[in-house]
């Protein structure tokens, strides 16, 4: 068993589905994983979703970034695996519990790594249409990899940060441990 960090993109936007209780109509693009057992990041498109559906049956835990509202919202259609069964840590639910509000990956990378994303879910949608795999899979991976740091960083620290919408960095604190013992410590610089 291992822990997963999960990320994945669609093929449409709210404004293509009708509005955003349609989340089962979003249809998955391309999802992203980081496995702690393998040290390795791993893609799969939408014919793969079932290999992916077997990494996540195994997991000890699913790290995400709004996982539990968005991503198992949308890839629950292909899989028979009930998603809101795995043990989870979704990340923005745990900054939302402690602050009363929500913010996002990107503010959180910005003020905990001092990093942000590279675009947003427009472009995502932008570069399947294009059929554009190859950036698609840098994109998503790189989402993955900054939900896996900001996990790491609250592991270690107990805390993260976020852009303050009156401006600078504010503190949150997090409750949560790794499950396992990653071989070399994450080394930010802040």
């Amino acid at each position: 068993m291992s822990e997963l960090v999960l990320d994945l993109e669609t093929k449409k936007s709210f404004d293509d589905v009708g509005g955003r209780q349609n989340f089962h109509l979003l249809e998955v693009s391309l999802a992203g994983v980081y496995d702690y057992a393998r040290d390795q990041f791993l893609t799969f498109r939408e014919h793969e979703l079932k290999e992916l559906e077997k990494l996540l049956a195994g997991a000890s835990r699913v790290i995400g970034f709004n996982t539990k509202n968005f991503d198992y919202a949308v890839l629950q259609p292909y899989l028979s695996l009930n998603l809101k069964a795995l043990p989870s840590l979704d990340i923005l639910e745990e900054i939302t519990r402690a602050l009363g509000h929500r913010v996002s990956l990107d503010s959180v990378a910005s003020g905990t790594l001092k990093t942000g994303k590279t675009g947003d879910g427009l472009k995502a949608i932008r570069l399947f249409r294009e059929g554009n795999f190859e950036e698609l899979a840098a994109y998503c991976l790189q989402d993955v990899k900054l939900t896996r740091d900001i996990y790491e960083y609250g592991a270690e620290n107990g805390k993260l940060y976020y852009e303050s919408r009156y401006g600078g960095n504010a503190e949150v604190l997090v409750n949560w441990k790794r499950l396992e013992a990653r071989a070399e410590p994450l080394r930010l610089q802040l």
